[in-house]
């Protein structure tokens, strides 16, 4: 697994800078080491559903703030829901995108501890939703195109979530999502489960990166379920088919953009620019369309899913 290249890797890494070849024998032994970095660089690719999960999960993987300091101009940040407070977890705002005003709205986590926990590791509670649809309302009301960024393990789960009405805020967001008059465009950064995602994701198109993972929950919380074992987390990956792959083929998203080699870590400016022409032209094609077919193809688009024709009975 891919986990188990990144530790080797690190360990050449840290193994080169720690030596100071001088002899022959240290410098054979320096260009050797070196050949076995390479080695294990071009063995760094996802081969099966699990280590899509770990590229997806990826510490290193760029977050919101990567994606609004390289794709747009101008950004500025909207707080709170009007109700209680703001969410840490969800960061969203105006922007310019290629010179349109845009609204922005996606999920955060962080990379160190400390980050984290101040944006609770990417799972947001009732309050990030509600600001979330205040900023879509808004986009409405001023005729701007909406932009999400999904990559979260869910919505949270606490007692206090529950009492301020989390299931009813995710619920909201997917009903006013689907009437919003505006084109709404949604990419899956990173790691997409169950409704803390879809509360973002009801789009006019929705788009995954090549290494991310969409589902109705994680493949620990599926193997727990279904086997009582959640350490066969990695069989459950397969089986789940919540590959950008899977789902394209499903009918479940409508497009694929292309990763580095060996995930969006590895050169993040390499992606920018990918999904910097994506969000371009289906915007452009969007943004074309009348309110009225825009609408109702994002509501049948969504209706249709599930959908499916049973075979006459003999």
């Amino acid at each position: 697994m891919l986990k188990e290249l990144d530790t080797r890797i690190e360990e050449l890494e840290s193994k080169l800078e720690e030596m100071h070849p001088e002899t022959e024998a240290q410098r054979l032994e320096y260009r050797q080491t070196m050949q076995n970095l390479q080695e294990l660089k071009q063995e760094y690719r996802p081969r099966t559903a699990a280590d899509k999960v770990y590229l997806a999960r990826h510490s290193m993987r760029p977050n919101i703030n990567d994606y609004i300091d390289a794709l747009f101009t101008d950004f500025f940040e909207c707080r709170g829901d009007r109700l209680c407070k703001d969410d840490g977890s969800i960061v969203g705002g105006v922007a310019l995108f290629h010179g349109m005003p845009v609204t922005v709205i996606g999920h955060k986590k962080g990379r160190t501890l400390p980050e984290n926990l101040a944006c609770n590791f990417g799972m947001p509670g009732p309050e990030g939703y509600r600001k979330a649809l205040r900023l879509m309302k808004q986009a409405e009301k001023f005729g701007r195109p909406i932009i999400t960024f999904i990559d979260t393990p869910g919505a949270y789960p606490g007692k206090e979530a529950e009492e301020r009405g989390q299931a009813e805020a995710i619920a909201r967001n997917l009903a006013e999502m689907s009437s919003l008059t505006v084109p709404i465009v949604s990419i899956v950064t990173g790691e997409g489960s169950s409704g803390g995602a879809l509360a973002l994701g009801v789009a006019d198109a929705v788009l995954m990166l090549e290494h991310a993972i969409y589902a109705v929950l994680s493949p620990e919380g599926f193997a727990s379920i279904l086997w009582k074992d959640s350490s066969r987390w990695a069989e459950a990956a397969q089986q789940m088919k919540l590959t950008a792959q899977d789902l394209l083929e499903l009918g479940l998203i409508d497009g694929i953009i292309p990763e580095p080699t060996g995930g969006a870590h590895n050169n993040p400016q390499a992606l920018f620019e990918q999904v910097d022409a994506q969000l371009y032209s289906r915007l452009k094609a969007l943004c074309k369309m009348r309110t009225s077919a825009l609408t109702a193809a994002r509501y049948q688009k969504f209706r249709n899913m599930g959908n499916f024709m049973q075979e006459e009975q003999l």
